[in-house]
């Protein structure tokens, strides 16, 4: 006989297995502002220097969980050096789903913020805390990645 609990674990593990689309690992950035949750994934995990990374980010209201439409925001990334590189989101296709392009101009340690409003009268709110990414060194520029490295001390 199969336990209720036994059942209910059933019924969910789909749900559970299909968060994370299957080409890509589970390596989703969350993050957290006063009012929105945000998870962010690159298109090239770990990240490589010299190459346009693709973020898609989802923002959804802290409270309700309901998707945020038509906001705005930027992705920023700092190394120790203090170096810094920035892009607004750009909206869509999906609801509450942004899309932003960065390069990392060096090999080493970066911390990743976010920055979100849902529109123009609101305030910019910044991420609680900071991903920290170890971005490691490409090949050259437009080449496509073949053995990303990580950076020299």
């Amino acid at each position: 006989m199969i336990s209720l609990r036994r059942l209910a674990i059933a019924a969910l593990l789909p749900a559970a297995v299909s968060c994370a689309p299957a080409d890509r690992p589970n390596s989703d950035i969350r993050l957290w502002t006063q009012d929105f949750e945000i998870r962010a994934w690159s298109d090239i995990t770990p990240p490589v220097s010299l190459e346009p990374i693709h973020y898609t980010i989802v923002v959804k209201d802290k409270k309700t969980k309901e998707p945020i439409a038509d906001g705005q925001g930027r992705i920023y990334v700092t190394n120790a050096d203090h170096i810094t590189k920035w892009d607004g989101f750009k909206y869509g296709p999906e609801v509450g789903t942004y899309h932003a392009t960065l390069m990392f101009p060096a090999a080493g340690e970066w911390a990743l913020g976010i920055q979100f409003r849902r529109d123009a009268t609101q305030l910019l709110q910044k991420t609680v805390e900071d991903w920290h990414q170890t971005v490691f060194v490409g090949d050259e520029p437009g080449a496509p990645s073949t053995t990303a490295k990580p950076a020299k001390p």
